[in-house]
């Protein structure tokens, strides 16, 4: 019996550069590439908060970059 093979998550900061609808962005990843990115389920709650220009961490499959999941904000820097 084959067990399906499971791939941590690839973890990328980006910025949202547009909302699509709720709870759904266009993010920027730090390639220049625009990937859609839905919010996690725990911050449905939060997602008047992610605006334009809000810098947040993503995960992304190692299969497929073109869908991300926001996973939480990305840190201040300094």
């Amino acid at each position: 019996m084959l067990l399906p093979v499971y791939e941590a998550p690839i973890e990328a900061e980006a910025v949202i550069v547009s909302v699509r609808k709720a709870g759904v962005f266009d993010a920027r990843l730090p390639n220049g590439k625009i990937t859609c990115a839905h919010l996690a389920k725990h911050l449905k709650a939060s997602a008047p908060e992610f605006a334009e220009g809000t810098r947040v961490v993503l995960e992304l499959t190692p299969f497929d970059f073109d869908a991300a999941r926001i996973s939480r904000r990305a840190r201040a820097a300094g």
